[in-house]
């Protein structure tokens, strides 16, 4: 059995059904290989800014450590003026527990509620090759 290919350089030229099938079979390969690549250039685009926000947020916690604790420090010795130094610093050491369980709950809060990271472009040029798969199966 033949079919007219008019995709074909050759124009009208028959085409017998196994050489259709194995032509589809190598283009749907090929097909799939392009998908996997652009996964894999979108997961490598996504992990180096994470890597990269990653640091920036590491390096920005710990300065903001520093800086907490020389606050903690002033706030004391302020303090310490009108009370005695251990009351102060157990005064401060309370509110920054209480600061700190705060923060930890919001955060774990925030963190249910994010979804997984999903290779959007990749899963949206699938739906695309689908569809064209389809629109072509039906011609």
């Amino acid at each position: 059995m033949t079919v007219q290919s008019p995709h074909r350089p050759g124009g009208g030229a028959n085409e017998p059904v196994g050489d259709l099938v194995q032509r589809a079979s190598q283009q749907l390969s090929q097909l799939v290989r392009d998908e996997m690549r652009l996964a894999q250039a979108e997961m490598t685009e996504k992990g180096r800014r994470f890597g990269k926000g990653g640091g920036l947020f590491g390096g920005a916690g710990l300065m903001g450590v520093l800086t907490l604790q020389a606050l903690a420090a002033t706030v004391i010795a302020a303090l310490s003026l009108t009370l005695d130094v251990w009351a102060a610093a157990l005064i401060v050491t309370g509110v920054l527990a209480a600061v700190t369980a705060l923060m930890a709950a919001l955060g774990k809060r925030q963190v249910k509620k994010a979804s997984p990271p999903t290779l959007q472009r990749t899963v949206d040029s699938v739906k695309a090759d689908v569809a064209e798969i389809k629109e072509r199966a039906q011609r």
